[in-house]
């Protein structure tokens, strides 16, 4: 479990203007991350707008992904949503998965299942797939929230495949709930809020699967790092510094900021796929001005 401990990104995936995916781009921000001290890579989750991708466009984004990491870095798939049925098709769909150290599932959206139901929707991937799985828990996006107890009692009752959760629901008490009542050793807590990551690291978290780390890479990879070596002083430090971009990267939706800060980067093309829109050009001046100042510090 070590392996996912630090600070992961969730990729985004880069398109040209007429739509198509860039994979010239893709390839920069992969090497861009490894030259900067990631620990591991999430492919196909949310930042990725995986929702807007067809199952050969995103077989062709895995298989990018997984020649520029070079076999370095260990590797996350992100394979979710609220169909249980197709969710497992979509696992047994996807060739060498052997590559991947796990899946990144997020919790049914949509449906607003009852406790019962998520549980039950996870017991049947792995009793379907028998892979590892990181759960994804973000509120915001999928209209419920995972309880803590649900979490303890997947992780108790499926030791060996369920192996962590990314907790994304802002409520830090959850996290450490989830912290203080898990008994199994192969789990783990991992912070889906960059905003929040040193808090839920102070309280036992492995770490975080960061949107603004693809732009920042270093900054965010030294202020996990201070944060597990309990030197709190130099972590807020970076994390103050660089709590202006946070903010930016989301004022217009994920990943339209964090897509901005990459062309400023010069790393990949803004566009999105709608329902999404490039970012403005108040949201481009804006994100300029604060990368500036960064660098300044």
């Amino acid at each position: 479990m070590e392996k996912l401990y630090g600070t992961g990104v969730a990729l985004v995936t880069p398109f040209k203007k007429n739509g198509n995916i860039d994979f010239n781009g893709l390839e920069n921000i992969i090497k861009h991350v490894l030259n900067n001290n990631i620990d591991y890579l999430v492919a196909l989750g949310t930042t990725s707008e995986s929702s807007t991708l067809s199952k050969e466009e995103k077989r062709d984004v895995v298989e990018c992904i997984k020649y520029f990491n070079f076999k370095k870095l260990p590797l996350i798939l992100g394979i979710g949503g609220n169909n249980t049925v197709d969710v497992i098709n979509q696992i047994n769909y996807m060739k060498n998965l052997f590559q991947f150290y796990c899946i990144l599932s997020v919790s049914p959206y949509y449906n607003r299942p009852s406790q019962n139901g998520i549980y039950n929707h996870f017991k049947s991937i792995i009793n379907n797939t028998n892979i590892k799985i990181i759960i994804y828990n973000v509120p915001k996006r999928t209209g419920s929230n995972i309880h803590y107890q649900t979490i303890i009692k997947l992780s108790s009752n499926f030791k060996n495949n369920v192996i962590g959760i990314k907790e994304a629901s802002g409520d830090i008490l959850q996290s450490y709930n989830i912290i203080k009542f898990n008994k199994s050793t192969n789990f783990i807590l991992i912070s889906g809020d960059d905003f929040i990551t040193i808090p839920i690291i102070i309280g036992g978290g492995k770490g975080v699967i960061s949107v603004i780390a693809q732009g920042l890479p270093k900054k965010i990879s030294d202020m996990v790092y201070l944060a597990q070596k309990n030197d709190l002083k130099k972590s807020f430090s970076i994390f103050y510094n660089i709590l202006d971009m946070m903010y930016l990267i989301y004022e217009e939706g994920n990943p339209t900021g964090i897509k901005t800060l990459l062309n400023i980067m010069g790393l990949c093309k803004p566009y999105v796929r709608l329902p999404l829109l490039v970012g403005t050009s108040s949201l481009n001046k804006k994100v300029e001005n604060c990368l500036k100042k960064i660098n300044m510090l």
